[in-house]
């Protein structure tokens, strides 16, 4: 395919799918945007020829047309300014099916269709390519969409365009392997106001991209790559001053990785504020075992790092040994206690029912994994948790480890659109069953966000002067009562994201779903 050689302009549309219900993250995708699609059609907006835009379906909230009944009204979009190329982001596999739908729509409108993301691993990309896409950027895109785009604007061989792959007479085509980027800084800056409709709270920054850790059930993989902490920060200052932004989560993997960088950029970032007389918020992503480094900690704290989001996964040894942690349970809460201690919010993530290697000898039922759950969650006085199911995401080693022991659920019964971490995916180890396992991370989720956190709402407002008053200090004061209250009003929330999950669980057939795919590995229960 190739572009209208006779338009002097073009316009590259990128779409964020829409989820596929609602969901945990549902709350959170409202107020924010995946960083990915943003760094890209930043990177084409530089092309001479060429505007863009990005469409996230999960944050449609001004201006915008009435969205359908799963995202965006693609054929108003379409109608209001048409199209050359639309990119897909494919960067959460539940919302794959929701790809392919758009796709499909604008593959029968003459558009040029591309999509990329971490889902598009070894098979996906035939599925890929066969549902609407014409043709898939296998890992970063920020160099390989400009000349893909530049090979389709003026008729030229893209088979010389390192990581794609497309059909050709019916065969799947792959171009030789690209390089990981190294040199970031000459990037230019994720400019955010190329999100149209959408109101962003939170906009995700980053300094690092991949992680050595080689987490048995991650997608990310590879060496660390850096790019400069000047280079970060002036993505800050940049969104401060075009965007007023003030909350930002910076999604490295791991920070506090290049730990001697690390600290230089909180300084850089601390010394910064000061200058400009204003106090940003940070979220970051970190491991447990940092509570060990106490002047990393000081310096996150100094430079407004206030939340923190820390991998648990499991209280369990035996599911720790075989996620490829190198965590052991009984640090786990001291550690824990430290990062509470320096002040910051701890947002908990743990993994339920994660599946032993073959011929393991471990084995506990869901009442004794929910109570160990629940009663470490309280020990470490976690601030809000996160738990989920093992995900046997395409291109990790947990999915290849349960396939090969024919433990996953045929996508013909259970589709990617599940694949969310809420709905059991593969035959759970002995003696728990599916449902089980689905049952008890609502269990834990339901024991921690309850109706009844809203009563405590009202009572820390009323209670919010007297506390003041009592401590004669107005900034010891803010601190002491806002971590409960903040505490309180999220746990309020919960209840009411589980609520409505339920109510849509109801009308969905996943349970018969579930068990033709366990009567199709033979199993019967």
């Amino acid at each position: 395919m190739v572009l209208d050689p006779a338009k002097k302009r073009f316009r590259l549309r990128m779409v964020i799918p829409g989820y596929p219900a609602f969901n945990i993250y549902s709350f959170i995708a409202n107020r924010t945007t995946a960083l990915g699609p943003v760094c890209v059609a930043s990177s084409v907006n530089e092309m001479e020829g060429w505007d863009v835009e990005v469409i996230d379906e999960n944050n449609l909230r001004r201006y915008g047309p009435k969205a359908d009944t799963v995202g965006a009204d693609h054929a108003f979009l379409q109608r209001m300014r048409p199209a050359d190329v639309v990119g897909l982001y494919g960067g959460l596999t539940s919302t794959i099916p929701r790809l392919y739908q758009i796709a499909r729509f604008y593959k029968e409108k003459g558009v040029i269709t591309v999509a990329g993301g971490q889902h598009f691993i070894r098979d996906n990309i035939t599925e890929a390519l066969q549902s609407g896409i014409d043709y898939v950027v296998i890992g970063e895109g920020e160099e390989a969409i400009k000349e893909l785009l530049r090979a389709l604007e003026k008729n030229k061989d893209i088979s010389e365009i390192k990581g794609i792959a497309y059909l050709k007479q019916g065969a799947v085509l792959f171009t030789p392997k690209r390089e990981f980027l190294t040199d970031f800084d000459k990037l230019p800056l994720p400019d955010f106001s190329l999100v149209r409709y959408a109101k962003i709270k939170i906009y995700p920054i980053e300094r690092i991209r991949g992680c050595g850790m080689e987490c048995e059930f991650c997608t990310v993989k590879g060496k660390p790559r850096y790019s400069a902490s000047e280079r970060m920060l002036e993505r800050i200052s940049f969104l401060l001053e075009t965007m007023d932004a003030r909350h930002f989560f910076i999604v490295d993997d791991l920070f506090g990785q290049q730990r001697d960088e690390t600290i230089r950029f909180c300084r850089m970032l601390k010394d910064y504020q000061q200058d400009i007389g204003r106090r940003l918020d940070f979220t970051v992503q970190i491991r447990l075992d940092k509570a060990n480094d106490p002047e990393l900690l000081s310096a996150m704290r100094q430079a407004g790092i206030n939340s923190v989001a820390i991998g648990f996964e499991s209280p369990i040894k035996e599911e720790l040994e075989a996620m490829n942690k190198h965590l052991k349970p009984e640090e786990m809460i001291r550690l824990t206690r430290i990062f509470h201690k320096c002040g910051f919010l701890i947002h908990g993530m743990f993994i339920f029912g994660y599946p032993m290697e073959e011929g393991a000898s471990f084995k506990m039922p869901s009442k004794e994994r929910v109570r160990r759950i629940r009663s470490f969650i309280k020990k470490a006085k976690i601030d809000t948790i996160q738990v989920l199911l093992p995900i046997p995401l395409p291109g990790t080693e947990l999915r290849l480890r349960l396939e090969r022991q024919h433990r996953v659920y045929s996508l013909k019964d259970v589709g990617w659109e599940y694949y969310d971490g809420i709905f059991p995916l593969f035959e759970p180890d002995e003696p728990m069953a599916a449902e089980e396992m689905q049952l008890s991370v609502r269990q834990i989720m339901g024991k921690f966000y309850q109706f009844n956190y809203m009563f405590k709402i009202v009572i820390n407002i009323f209670s919010f002067p007297g506390l003041l008053l009592f401590l004669h200090n107005i900034r010891s004061g803010w601190r002491k009562w806002y971590r409960p209250w903040r505490n309180d009003v999220i746990r309020f929330g919960g209840w009411i994201i589980m609520r409505k999950w339920l109510r849509d669980f109801k009308k969905d057939n996943f349970p018969q779903k579930l068990k033709n795919a366990r009567q199709h590995l033979g199993i019967h229960k």
